[in-house]
């Protein structure tokens, strides 16, 4: 899932203020192969999570940032996805610690081939309204989804499994072949093969439940009303103002315990805001962390720490237009950055190099990538050798951001290029909803200022939907078919362990082709959290969990 990063890394932390969902633990969450969901046995139904305790009550207040869209079907960015995976949901969800567990399906079955899924429906699963939830509305939304009149750029990446999908979406069918109602509270989804991680990608809001009837009625405005099935109701959303949520109390699990959550989008300054108890968490900037750090400071109660996130910042460099459709030159790029210096001397390592693209900790992480590691002889004689070398042309940068500075770090990898190089770049800002929709298109030359926070904890989610030719997110429009039978390997193998040797085979041929110059994984940051909120938690993927949350 795109996620948007600050002008300036001397601020990353203070972005978990805007950005983190209140789920996942304390502690680091478990990592590795026993992470990574996989097909569940035939007939056998994921254990429901327990009681979350606590009281009942409150208002949660933090701050937030207006989101690109609350349409889940539209929605594949980070600030629209902490809101929409509270008023929405599906078939599966994920938890904070990375299981998969049912969601609307009280239970699923799967054949022996590991292609058709069977989904039988909680008797309980209302809409917002009180309307119960039945297999026509996920057959509708599931359909919605893949229309071509909606244009959705995600719906093949993480619908296209499903038999029939990609007729769909292409206009050659007016329903979805592998999708049927068997009853009212059963349906059945049957994929082209089998594939390892498939209910992992329906917990993505591509999948989630949308009522027909609120969608019609509403037309274009209905997402001001929506009648979702999430733990949380839209209560009310200004423009720039604030965005508030209100418990569902008719939510087939367990109801949330707040009454409701209030995310300020007008900004402020955190830390004063937080003092000030205008907000209930942030983030805990470079300039305040020795003062929330002494136990003597009155904030120090409040501190929490966060464990890294699944995610990666980077540069990406579009590999159809010059001069990036020269993998020399690209190469020179990333050899001519030295990131350990910027982390040490510039960012005050609040981030990690990132010398691969899969995060550590993340399943199929090896550690044994090999990086295009800072080598400045290297990046002159690469730069020699590209068809380039004499005759550069105009190079832009394109950002998110409607002002303000560039980044810290952006800011000095485009002198490295100017005084390693000679390379000038120029950079243009771009409003954030333009920058996703253009970033879709591939209209960037260069491309910075974001980055991908993985969706499900499965390999696939980085490797084969960022960078197969045929992925509708492969923004860099690239293309190497050696990868992409790599990847296309991977989807269907049973082994994990085997699947994770493809998938490390074609992140180093990635990284070889430098389509990205990788930049910074997350480092474990701060957050100062008021001690009456409690069932706080955090997890490195954006899950829905609020309800678990509680004010004394």
């Amino acid at each position: 899932m795109v996620k948007r990063t600050l002008s300036a890394f001397v601020s990353a932390l203070v972005v978990l203020s805007i950005f983190l969902t209140a789920c996942g633990s304390k502690d680091a969450p478990p990592a590795g192969p026993s992470a990574t969901p996989s097909p569940a046995a035939a007939g056998k139904t994921a254990t429901p999570a327990p009681s979350t305790g606590g009281t009942q009550g409150g208002v949660f207040k933090r701050l937030g940032a207006d989101p690109p869209t609350l349409d889940p079907h539209l929605t594949g960015d980070t600030t629209s996805a902490m809101y929409v995976v509270e008023i929405f949901s599906g078939l599966v969800t994920i938890t904070p610690d990375l299981k998969l567990e049912p969601d609307v399906a009280e239970r699923w079955e799967v054949n022996k081939d590991n292609t058709v899924y069977t989904f039988f429906l909680r008797k309980n699963a209302k809409f917002h309204d009180g309307r119960q939830v039945t297999a026509q509305d996920v057959k509708y939304s599931l359909e919605r989804a893949t229309d071509p009149k909606l244009f959705s750029p995600f719906a093949d990446t993480y619908l296209g499994e499903i038999m029939g999908a990609r007729d769909r979406i292409q206009g050659k069918a007016n329903e979805l072949s592998g999708v049927k109602v068997i009853d009212n509270s059963t349906i059945q989804i049957t994929t082209k093969q089998p594939t390892a991680y498939f209910l992992a990608m329906l917990t993505y809001p591509t999948a989630f439940i949308v009522d027909k009837n609120n969608i019609e009625q509403m037309s274009r405005n209905w997402t001001k009303q929506p009648n979702g099935t999430g733990p949380f109701k839209l209560k009310s959303y200004r423009i720039g103002d604030q965005l508030v949520l209100e418990r569902n109390p008719n939510f087939y699990k367990e109801p949330a315990k707040l009454d409701q959550v209030v995310y300020l989008l007008r900004g402020g300054s955190p830390m004063a805001m937080y003092e000030n108890n205008e907000i209930d968490l942030t983030g805990v900037g470079l300039a305040d962390l020795d003062r929330v750090r002494d136990v003597k400071d009155p904030l120090h109660k409040d501190v929490v720490s966060v464990p890294p996130g699944f995610d990666i910042s980077y540069i990406g460099f579009n590999a159809s237009v010059a001069p990036f459709d020269d993998v020399k030159f690209r190469q020179a790029l990333n050899y001519a950055v030295n990131k350990k210096l910027i982390a040490d001397q510039v960012l005050a390592n609040l981030v990690v190099p990132a010398d691969s693209i899969l995060p550590p900790g993340f399943p199929g992480y090896s550690g044994k990538i090999q990086p295009l590691a800072f080598n400045a002889q290297k990046a002159k004689q690469l730069l020699s050798e590209s068809k380039y070398a004499n005759n550069i042309p105009r190079i832009v940068l394109t950002v998110p951001g409607t002002g303000g500075g560039l980044g810290l770090d952006l800011e000095v990898i485009i002198e490295m290029w100017k005084q390693t190089l000679g390379v000038n770049v120029e950079m243009q800002q771009v409003e954030w909803a333009t920058f996703l929709q253009d970033l879709n298109a591939r209209k960037f030359q260069m491309f910075a200022g974001l980055g991908w926070q993985a969706d499900y904890p499965d390999p696939h989610n980085f490797l084969d939907v960022l960078f197969n030719s045929q992925s509708e997110l492969n923004h860099n429009g690239y293309a190497n078919s050696e990868v992409d039978k790599l990847l296309v390997a991977a989807r269907t193998e049973p082994d994990f362990n085997k699947r994770a040797v493809l998938y490390q085979q074609a992140e180093q041929m990635v990284i070889n082709d430098a389509v990205w110059v990788p930049l910074w994984f997350s480092s474990e940051a701060v957050l100062l959290v008021k001690s009456n909120v409690h069932g706080f938690k955090v997890s490195p993927l954006i899950v829905p969990n609020l309800r678990a949350v509680w004010k004394d």
